[in-house]
């Protein structure tokens, strides 16, 4: 492992050997100014699909400075409803049956989707299908400051619900009341197996949170920087995997809190395997898949809608 000096790192006993990364206008003579072209009309936006008119809130990311090129999908929350491709859990039980997650606690305005918890753990997940095995993905996240008990996560979480022998990938959990400290956690095994690292980082600040995973390696980044990265290809999920976004009720929290998103963006590798289980446009997830089976991924019919039959065929969409 290799690490930044920005990170420390720490590790379970059962963890293996791994490496952690750590201008003058001098204007024109007798210049005249040009006629103002006529204005034309604004295309309204659809939902999801990214606006021009809403700058990123990230300048800095890993996708500009390393060249990985268009995505695959994206998000970037224009209007007021969520995308059709992102799908909120419950209501239902939170995280080890903490607290209520509840579709109710996610809203979309001014170009941003925030989950918000409260001091009685009311809060929301969401995930995003269909998922894939081995790709890149980012997003432009802060988190308001808590006061315990509320972890904003960003991870990658098995499409076949098999946890843990599918294993579970946090890219970015934050429990630090302040938000300056993020973890990564990587769980492995019939017995949830970690290997783990964390970086200092104001994560109150608008701030571009990446994963890339390959069939060598699974590297996370920070508005542009690595800092964690393990070649332990042992620990590496077994299956494909979607991106959800959480915030956590772990039962002590005395006050609300939230967090926010301003874009998501998913890259598929050469290696990618698409997943073959996904949810329907619009469908509602689960945590709970035990007690909710009717909400957890499941084979789809190609022909159900072009939503579908484009996502399933690996088509770029814009969600």
């Amino acid at each position: 492992m290799r690490m930044s000096p920005v990170v420390s790192r720490y590790a379970m006993a059962t963890l293996g050997a791994c490496a952690l990364l750590a201008v003058e206008v001098t204007p024109a003579q007798a210049a005249t100014e040009p006629p103002t072209p006529p204005s034309s009309p604004t295309a309204p936006v659809v939902p999801g699909t990214a606006d021009p008119a809403d700058p990123s809130e990230c300048a800095a990311t890993a996708a500009q400075k390393l060249g990985w090129g268009a995505p695959t999908r994206e998000s970037d929350f224009a209007g007021t409803t969520l995308p059709t491709d992102w799908h909120p859990y419950g209501p239902e039980p939170g995280h080890t049956r903490n607290g209520t997650r509840t579709p109710e606690a996610i809203s979309v305005a001014d170009g941003n989707v925030t989950i918000t918890g409260t001091a009685d753990g009311t809060t929301g997940a969401m995930s995003w299908h269909p998922g894939q095995k081995y790709g890149r993905w980012e997003a432009c996240v802060k988190s308001d400051e808590g006061s315990g008990g509320l972890n904003a996560l960003f991870l990658l979480w098995p499409v076949a619900e098999d946890w843990p022998v599918g294993g579970e990938l946090d890219w970015m959990e934050i429990s630090d009341p302040s938000r300056k400290e993020t973890s990564f956690f990587l769980h492995y095994g019939e017995d949830n197996q970690q290997e783990s690292g964390s970086v200092r980082h104001d994560a109150t600040q608008w701030s571009a949170y990446a994963v890339e995973w390959t069939p060598e390696r699974i590297t996370t980044y920070v508005d542009g920087e690595e800092w964690y990265s393990t070649s332990e290809t042992s620990h590496f999920p077994p299956r494909p995997m979607a991106m959800t976004m959480q915030l956590d009720y772990f039962g002590d929290a005395r006050d609300g809190t939230a967090m926010h998103m301003d874009w998501a963006k998913q890259w598929a590798l050469p290696e990618s395997e698409s997943a073959e289980l996904s949810l329907a446009p619009g469908d509602p997830a689960t945590g709970q898949p035990g007690d909710y089976p009717q909400r957890a991924p499941r084979l789809l019919d190609i022909g159900d809608t072009p939503a579908v039959a484009a996502d399933l065929a690996g088509a770029v969409t814009v969600g």
